[in-house]
């Protein structure tokens, strides 16, 4: 069973930063590209950003370009995104998602997993 857990969110002012991580259990997170997806109330799931599965291959939405980071961290089976000068418009559920047959970006979506979701909100 996939399991994936999303970590780091959290309340911040514009222009702050926050660390996001996403974990797994059971299974090595570096087989497979990595996404990170957000949605914020009343709005639809948007794709923030990639990584394939040997970290040599980043993309980005252009809303996150130039502030937004991620990376693989292999010896702690994580995937995280670093976020920089926030916006309000960051604000949502931020997800790691991933598909099995995915190896590079974008991923399926199609029955991709993802976690539960961290919180991150962007305000003064």
């Amino acid at each position: 069973q996939l399991h994936l857990v999303e970590s780091g969110g959290g309340l911040v002012q514009p222009g702050g930063s926050l660390r996001l991580s996403c974990a797994a259990s059971g299974f090595e997170l570096d087989v497979y590209a990595i996404a990170w997806f957000r949605q914020a109330p009343g709005k639809e799931r948007e794709a923030v950003s990639c990584i394939n599965s040997s970290g040599s291959i980043k993309k980005y939405a252009d809303s996150v370009k130039g502030r937004f980071t991620t990376s693989r961290d292999y010896n702690k089976n994580t995937v995280d995104l670093q976020m920089d000068n926030l916006k309000p418009e960051d604000t949502g559920t931020y997800y790691c998602v991933l598909h099995l047959q995915s190896r590079t970006c974008p991923i399926l979506t199609s029955g991709a997993y993802s976690g539960q979701g961290t919180q991150v909100t962007v305000s003064s």
